[in-house]
């Protein structure tokens, strides 16, 4: 078997899709690059699976014959923090929202290319691995946000942020790597009340870009998830493809 360099020989993926076709085209990629599979057709054997076989990240189609995959995101995130990739046909930015806010931590959508799917897997795997409290100095190209001090830099400059933008950094420091809707934001930010105010976060985003990217209208950092939230990156995904 041959194995990656850019994975883990010893990550075991549940993949849970009910097309065959599907599943062993996902097993002999995966198992080509040195992961482990399990596979799963319903959603009941998804989750007697995630327990019995704990597996390292759950790739979930949504479309399953005896209930759906955002029940089986649900149902782990009861009790697990596992990494679950949704894997779909649906391209719709409300069904990419709705599994996000589940607790998912990528969404690919089908036909998708192998390439990108294990640089997502990969990615996934690496945020797992490092996963752990929060660092109080997060860094990312020339990018640094001092937690404990309140302090961003750029370049080793200081930049000043207003209370609500150095939040919305905060908040997205603390989940760097994933997507973060637009609704998780404005909860976190500015509570409830404010839940469907997209527009006035994206205010609030254009002016965090115009502090800290060096060309705003291109983020390097601070990445818009059309239609579903934004993703500050990791320093891995500076080079990933997207």
């Amino acid at each position: 078997m041959m194995r990656s360099a850019m994975s883990d020989p010893a990550a075991n993926i549940l993949v849970v899709d009910d097309e065959p076709q599907i599943r062993r085209f996902l097993r002999l990629a995966l198992e080509t690059h040195g992961y482990a599979v399990v596979e799963a057709a319903t959603a009941e054997a998804a989750l007697r699976a995630a327990v019995t076989r704990r597996p390292d990240l759950v790739v979930l189609d949504l479309g399953l014959p005896d209930r759906e995959g955002f029940d089986v995101l649900a149902a782990l995130r009861e009790w697990s923090q596992i990494p679950v990739l949704v894997l779909s046909v649906r391209a719709r930015e409300a069904e990419k929202v709705r599994a996000f806010e589940l607790g998912a931590d990528d969404y690919v959508v089908k036909p998708f290319g192998m390439a990108e799917l294990l640089a997502r897997i990969g990615a996934a795997l690496r945020r797992r691995a490092q996963d752990q409290p929060v660092q109080p100095v997060f860094q990312v190209g020339g990018l640094e946000v001092d937690l404990g001090r309140r302090i961003v830099r750029v370049d080793n400059a200081e930049v000043r942020l207003s209370p609500k933008q150095y939040r919305l950094l905060q908040v997205l420091v603390q989940n760097a790597g994933k997507v973060v809707t637009h609704r998780q934001l404005l909860s976190e930010v500015w509570g409830a009340a404010h839940l469907d105010d997209i527009q006035y976060l994206r205010v609030f985003m254009r002016k965090l870009r115009d502090r800290i990217e060096a060309e705003p209208p291109r983020p390097r950092y601070l990445l818009t998830e059309l239609g579903v939230g934004y993703r500050l990156r990791t320093p891995d995904q500076l080079t990933d493809p997207e």
